[in-house]
């Protein structure tokens, strides 16, 4: 079925990448059906056809994203000996992936669509698990460092794991905001310094 309208040479995967970089840079709300189309280089009907409504092309351009920064996240998290070190190699990896040349600035999955409503919004709620995904890879390798005693067994793994991910947005919106990348590498660093700190006291607690 030849849909009308669009290209002969429309390659649906770099529609889908282009249209995750527009949302990354101008938000879900900031982003409108003529930016989608113009940047997509097809008419509504087509964009429609390929993708569904804005709300569903978003979805599926935000996971494009997570699934893209997923890989070294991942590799940052289980390929060090040690726990501080996959810690402190995330936050890098972080810090490099949100001033990326060429790409736009910050982090789509924190950034795109905070100015919703707070209540009953599917997509905050779908960004908010996202997010709460990146807190699950941290309480994952903490709970593996109590078991190799790397760090002392009260140590409170999901009031840590929140601060990392709290540091982690928060270095989103630094770079949106202008941060360079070895701004956010002393972010991380000071960071580690807090990770050390409540590790050292957890047993004191």
């Amino acid at each position: 079925m030849v849909v009308r309208g669009r290209p002969r040479n429309f390659d649906r995967k770099i529609a889908l990448e282009r249209a995750m970089e527009l949302f990354w840079e101008r938000g879900y709300r900031g982003t409108t059906l003529t930016d989608l189309t113009t940047a997509l280089g097809v008419n509504r009907p087509s964009m429609y056809a390929a993708f569904g409504n804005k709300e569903a092309l978003f979805r599926e351009a935000v996971t494009l994203y997570s699934d893209n920064l997923r890989i070294p996240v991942e590799r940052a998290l289980r390929g060090e000996s040690t726990t501080r070190a996959a810690i402190a190699k995330t936050l890098h990896t972080y810090a490099e992936a949100f001033t990326e040349p060429g790409t736009p600035l910050g982090c789509l999955v924190v950034l795109s669509a905070t100015d919703g409503p707070a209540h009953d919004d599917p997509l905050r709620e779908f960004l908010t698990e996202l997010r709460g995904s990146l807190q699950a890879g941290f309480r994952l390798r903490l709970q593996l460092a109590v078991r190799e005693q790397e760090i002392p067994d009260t140590t409170n793994i999901a009031t840590l794991a929140a601060y990392l991910g709290t540091v982690v947005f928060g270095m989103a919106i630094q770079a949106r905001d202008g941060a360079t990348y070895p701004d956010l590498i002393a972010t991380a660093d000071l960071a580690m310094t807090v990770f050390d700190t409540g590790c050292q006291h957890a047993d004191r607690r």
